[in-house]
């Protein structure tokens, strides 16, 4: 109890600086006695801490002071090299791996490479990393950045916004940002930018404590029923997770989708899906494929 409390008193003052007997007994549930016994059993384990009396005074460590790697636990050592495994393979061109190969080397420990995570689609992968960087430079900078953007509804719009943050939600990345053509704030699918420049103009808004509620706006849905043929498993696992099968490898789905990408999506199947309600969807798949005909009659 008395060593784990001993690490966190020198993590404590590492983070706040100088403080109290006083603040420190109450922030470990102490006695103030047993604040001093600990600040005697730390220096003399070597830790530059030392207290001074007086109006200003106070216990603090030595401002020259670096956290030496043998106040931390072959476990803690371990769980930092795994958390940054994750970070420098989430994209090279956020992260710097330098740091994991000095971090290993001043723990002396292996650092197998054991996980591998690439949010950037197969296609494209060039322009996601060109983009990425374009948005990195604009949030740190806080400069302007202007873009093409394609909704959803099908509307092509040039777009100026006060980039903030960059998420991952769902299956894609996106920029949250507040744009001047909206005068809110906005979440823009990073697939659907094109032709993004970084302005030389500077905004003054410091938007780093900016609370951001992870929700998109509320989407009309439809709720089907559908029979997928056994030639398309791979997509309707990837899809659904609630997924029935019968005797003859058929799949059976029901789901909410949104109205707006419905019909697009269902089409996405060719004649490996069929919908069995609600009859509206059903004639409405059919319309749709009457339609290519003709055109591809003509």
């Amino acid at each position: 109890m008395q060593e784990s409390r001993l690490f966190e008193m020198v993590y404590y003052l590492l983070g706040n600086g100088k403080t109290t007997a006083p603040e420190l007994a109450k922030q470990f549930e102490v006695s103030v006695r047993t604040i001093y016994r600990d600040v005697d059993a730390l220096s003399s384990a070597g830790i530059p801490i030392y207290t001074q009396q007086g109006k200003d005074g106070g216990i603090q460590l030595d401002k020259d002071f670096v956290l030496s790697r043998s106040l931390l636990s072959q476990r803690e050592r371990q769980q930092i090299l795994d958390s940054l495994q994750g970070l420098a393979s989430l994209n090279e061109t956020l992260y710097d791996k330098k740091l994991l190969t000095k971090l290993s080397a001043l723990f002396k420990a292996e650092n197998p490479n054991w996980l591998e995570v690439d949010f950037s689609p197969w296609q494209n992968e060039a322009e996601q990393q060109a983009l990425f960087q374009q948005l990195k430079e604009a949030v740190f900078q806080r400069r302007w950045f202007s873009f093409d953007y394609f909704s959803n509804d099908g509307k092509n719009s040039q777009r100026q916004v006060k980039p903030i943050r960059l998420i991952f939600k769902g299956q894609a990345w996106y920029l949250y940002a507040y744009c001047s053509l909206r005068e809110d704030f906005r979440f823009f699918k990073l697939s659907r930018i094109r032709n993004g420049r970084v302005l030389a103009e500077c905004f003054a808004e410091d938007f780093s404590q900016q609370i951001i509620k992870l929700t998109m706006p509320k989407q009309t849905t439809v709720h089907i029923a559908l029979k997928f043929s056994s030639s398309v498993s791979y997509r309707v696992y990837d899809d659904f997770s609630e997924v029935a099968k019968d005797s003859d490898g058929n799949l059976y789905v029901e789901a909410d989708i949104p109205s707006n990408v419905l019909e697009s999506y269902l089409l996405s199947f060719g004649a490996e899906v069929q919908v069995l309600r609600p009859a509206f969807v059903r004639q409405n798949i059919k319309k749709k494929l009457e339609n290519m005909l003709t055109l591809y009659k003509s």
